[in-house]
């Protein structure tokens, strides 16, 4: 169930918030389950949540804003996410990342103006030996180098 509009339907949200609301702490994956059928936690969610669970707006919103992996607002339609952990950093990571920045006119969570690309920081994917790496639609990558990041970035659109 994937919805194009900003705003979500209260009856979709509802249906989300108790297929997962009888689990210890169902906030996480509630929030996971809107963001996977939305690309985002829309702003109406907050309230029904919090009402749901007996938070208040701010314990939730405070949770979203949080974890990096929730977004306020949708993605670009490809999602790059760059190491910006020490092993990567060693590497050059740090300054692929302000160089791809750079390029796109973009701050970490940033979504081109074309909507196709949105670049996110994370804090390690497991690639260590093959720094930099970068996490590419789901798929990671290891040696980004500038060229790779070209390729990578001109067939996404961006």
């Amino acid at each position: 169930m994937s919805h194009s509009t900003a705003e979500a339907p209260q009856g979709d949200l509802s249906a989300l918030i108790s297929e997962h609301s009888g689990g210890e702490g169902p906030l996480l994956p509630i929030l996971h389950a809107i963001q996977a059928a939305y690309g985002h936690i829309p702003q109406a969610a907050i309230p029904v949540i919090a009402d749901a669970l007996n938070l208040t707006k701010a314990e939730v919103h405070g949770v979203v804003t949080f974890y990096h992996d929730f977004r306020e607002k949708p993605a670009g339609r490809h999602v790059i996410k760059l190491c910006r952990a020490e092993a990567c950093q060693s590497v050059g990571g740090a300054e692929l990342g302000e160089r791809v920045l750079a390029r796109l006119g973009l701050d970490w969570g940033g979504t081109t103006a074309n909507g196709a690309v949105t670049v996110e920081p994370v804090y390690c994917l497991g690639l260590c030996a093959c720094g930099p790496a970068a996490m590419v639609d789901g798929k990671v990558v290891g040696r980004v180098d500038d060229a790779r990041m070209a390729k990578i970035l001109t067939e996404a659109g961006a």
